[in-house]
């Protein structure tokens, strides 16, 4: 039976766990290695690390913070954050993550892409496509934390990152971002209907109950990602480290 993963996408600033709404308003969570250990706890099927400042700051996501999570991490685990190079990629999965998270460069140097699926195998390469609308309201991918558009439409760009060999790719809404009230179920299907590889789907998600109308709607999404879902315990926002349980996973699939 399909079963997608079910996976905390959890956002590092200064070395930090933070929450943002549409791609602003940092919120403080606490220390990133502490949740591991919650989420160890509560056995998670996977989790997603993006360092929400490394291209602003020019830095790849720190190799050393991603050794610590490796050391502690249970469950595999995925980083990304200013990636660019295949040296950059080498020393992420050295360091101990299964998978790489890859997003500007993706998108103004899709041959990279290819480069690093030869190198290091395709499930290795995952690809993050931030959308939202322009001012005439025509669905883009953007970069740079939102603040750069690109001439891809979305299902354009898909298409190019799959042929170029990613392994996975992570559709994102950052009109939805940290608003916890449900996936964007149309533009996240219209895109898993249309590719071949694996799509999580993220932004919006607030609550188990999203996670199961995802499950419901998007028949081929193989990835239902959240933060806000796994870190707040309701739209008041109070911090609370939390994942589904047996029983609770159970009814998301039903």
């Amino acid at each position: 039976m399909y079963r997608p993963r079910i996976i905390p996408v959890l956002l590092l600033s200064k070395k930090g766990l933070v929450k943002t709404v549409r791609f602003k308003d940092y919120n403080y969570i606490g220390d990133p290695l502490n949740a591991v250990k919650l989420f160890n706890d509560l056995k998670a099927d996977e989790l997603i690390f993006l360092d929400i400042d490394a291209t602003r700051n020019k830095t790849i996501i720190s190799p050393e913070l991603v050794t610590k999570i490796g050391e502690e991490a249970n469950m595999p685990f995925s980083v990304g954050g200013f990636i660019k190079d295949l040296k950059g990629i080498e020393l992420l999965i050295k360091s101990g993550a299964e998978r790489v998270v890859i997003g500007s460069e993706a998108a103004y140097k899709p041959s990279f892409i290819r480069e690093a699926a030869k190198v290091f195998g395709s499930s290795t390469i995952a690809v993050c496509i931030d959308i939202k609308k322009n001012v005439w309201g025509k669905e883009l991918v953007y970069t740079n934390n939102g603040q750069v558009s690109h001439k891809f439409t979305p299902l354009e760009f898909a298409k190019l990152v799959e042929d170029n060999g990613a392994g996975e790719i992570i559709v994102q809404s950052i009109e939805k971002d940290g608003t916890m009230d449900g996936y964007n179920i149309v533009q996240v299907k219209s895109l898993a209907d249309k590719l071949s590889i694996p799509v999580v789907a993220l932004g919006g998600a607030g609550n188990y109950a999203h996670l199961k109308e995802m499950y419901n709607n998007g028949y081929k999404v193989s990835g239902l990602g959240s933060g806000s879902t796994f870190i707040y315990q309701s739209k008041l926002k109070g911090v609370l480290i939390n994942y589904p349980t047996l029983l609770e996973k159970k009814d998301i699939y039903e």
